[in-house]
């Protein structure tokens, strides 16, 4: 008989690693729409709002499931989703990779907070796959020569939304209760206000027409609907299941599929020192899952 318990349990890691896979690809949709002559700081402005429009119908059908979340359930969606504005900005004025690795500095502050506020051990297990994890960071930016500390503000935007996200991960955590779908709606909703917000206070003399924006839709509405929307999705379930900590380092499959779309897609570096850094953050986001099953199943580890 299946552990409900632990199925859930390997579904949601499962369901971590195919988000993380999938927001490696994102920032290409995005590089896709500024390239069509959208400003920078109103592409994800259009990328937030499609899904959102996409959702109407799913938010007048869960209407009363999402009053009933309140406050709480709209303060969660409003920090994953600014930690996904951001993070989104960030790619606007950075280095995809860049971005990508300082925003994947979240396992770290996900562990601490999990520590302080859920009480959740941090183990050596933990320790190790953090410590791969960062070594993989740094081989990639070619260790000591370009050591990931902020220069630019799309920089500074990576590393702030992961702080952001971590705190996401630990309120995902803690609201177990609420439906994913329901955070999904928020999730999309509430990135959409605040990338408004910041296009009208910043650039309002930018804002694309409707003949810049409905050429676009032909791509974007297939992507968003088979690819986007259930990324999302996985990205909000999954955690509510986890320790946040872990979370992270499962999501850390966004840096191996980014950084290989960057290379084919964006022309950026990939060699052997990629390679390297790529297969240390692999095993870093294995560890633990890999480790408990065998923990759960030693037959698992054994030659027959």
């Amino acid at each position: 008989m299946i552990n409900v318990s632990n199925s859930t349990d390997l579904l949601a890691r499962f369901a971590c690693l195919f988000a993380g896979a999938l927001w490696g690809l994102f920032w290409i949709p995005l590089r896709a729409i500024a390239d069509a002559g959208i400003h920078g700081f109103w592409a994800p402005l259009v990328w937030f709002g499609v899904p959102t429009c996409c959702l109407i119908p799913v938010i007048i059908w869960r209407w009363r499931q999402i009053m009933a979340g309140g406050f709480s359930l709209q303060i969660t969606a409003l920090t994953a989703g600014l930690a996904l504005t951001l993070y989104t900005f960030s790619f606007i004025y950075t280095e995809v990779v860049r971005a990508m690795l300082l925003f994947y500095l979240t396992p770290v502050w996900s562990t601490v907070l999990a520590r302080l506020v859920l009480g959740d051990a941090i183990t050596g297990l933990r320790l190790l796959a953090m410590t791969l994890a960062i070594a993989g960071m740094l081989i990639i930016f070619g260790l000591g020569m370009n050591f990931p500390i902020p220069k630019n503000i799309g920089d500074w935007l990576g590393l702030a939304s992961g702080i952001v996200w971590a705190i996401a991960a630990v309120r995902l955590r803690q609201s177990d209760k609420f439906a994913a779908i329901d955070l999904t709606c928020g999730f999309f909703g509430w990135s959409m206000v605040v990338a408004l917000t910041a296009c009208l206070v910043l650039v309002p003399e930018a804002m694309p027409s409707t003949a810049e924006i409905m050429p676009l839709l032909y791509w974007m509405v297939p992507i968003i609907v088979l690819l986007v929307l259930p990324g999302a999705f996985a990205s909000l379930w999954g955690p509510k299941f986890l320790n946040p900590g872990l979370v992270g380092l499962l999501f850390m499959t966004e840096i191996i599929f980014g950084s290989i779309s960057a290379a084919l897609f964006a022309g950026e570096p990939f060699g052997g020192r990629e390679i390297s850094g790529i297969l240390l953050i692999a095993s870093a986001s294995l560890l633990e899952p890999v480790s408990d099953l065998l923990r759960t199943n030693p037959e698992a580890g054994r030659f027959s």
